[in-house]
């Protein structure tokens, strides 16, 4: 066990997670983003929003996360020439977080729409009655409510975040897959242990916001 733990300690495990929170962090916040225009997109009276947003949610929710990320790679930057930093790294963390916030925003707006629909109807008809017209209305009516109602499957869908923020292995985002390649590579020996290690991080990562989102959607369930 000792010699584990040494072998352990020559690696930087802390900072390689530490990536993959900064990716979930900001891929989350902007995915949340993304994903409430889709979703007002889809509720939207107006019929193209509608096809758009339908559209948009259907087309990528069935695309492989790693083609989306590798597409952000290989075309994205040097094709399209989108280039966040003209540091190669931060370049390449910042096409992933596009990716997987690109990605996510789809199960973020199916998420929100189902928030949406635990919305009775009668409020939304009640705005219209009074002459809100449908942004208003979604603003200060039906989203805040849609939220509280959407708490869980969004926390499973940012859970899902953080597994997947693996996939930016995919361009060499030096997270914590890729230095656990690293490590098996150099440490033979000690293969299962290091898996176990890594999985027993994202279990610490995930159960106590798995807790969290439990605890919020009771707290803040919308009483009916």
């Amino acid at each position: 066990m000792s010699e584990f733990l040494a072998v352990l300690s020559n690696y930087d495990l802390v900072g390689a997670y530490w990536l993959n929170i900064q990716l979930t962090f900001f891929a989350g916040l902007a995915s949340l983003v993304i994903g409430t225009i889709l979703a007002l997109m889809r509720i939207s009276p107006i019929p193209s929003l509608q096809f758009a947003g339908t559209t948009y949610v259907n087309l990528i929710r069935n695309t492989p996360l790693t083609i989306i990320v590798v597409f952000a790679a290989l075309v994205l930057w040097p094709v399209l020439g989108v280039e966040f930093s003209t540091d190669f790294a931060t370049n390449f963390f910042w096409l992933a977080v596009a990716a997987l916030s690109v990605y996510h925003a789809s199960f973020m707006c199916e998420a929100l729409r189902s928030g949406v629909n635990t919305v009775p109807a009668g409020q939304a008809e009640a705005a219209r009655a009074i002459g809100l017209p449908f942004l208003p209305a979604a603003r200060l009516i039906i989203l805040p409510q849609a939220f509280r109602g959407a708490i869980a499957p969004l926390g499973n869908t940012l859970i899902a975040l953080i597994k997947n923020s693996t996939v930016a292995a995919a361009i060499s985002v030096p997270e914590i897959s890729i230095l656990m390649k690293e490590m098996m590579e150099n440490e033979g020996n000690y293969v299962i242990p290091i898996f176990l290690t890594v999985a027993v991080g994202f279990v610490i990562i995930v159960v106590p916001i798995g807790l969290a989102v439990t605890y919020l959607s009771q707290r803040l369930a919308v009483s009916r």
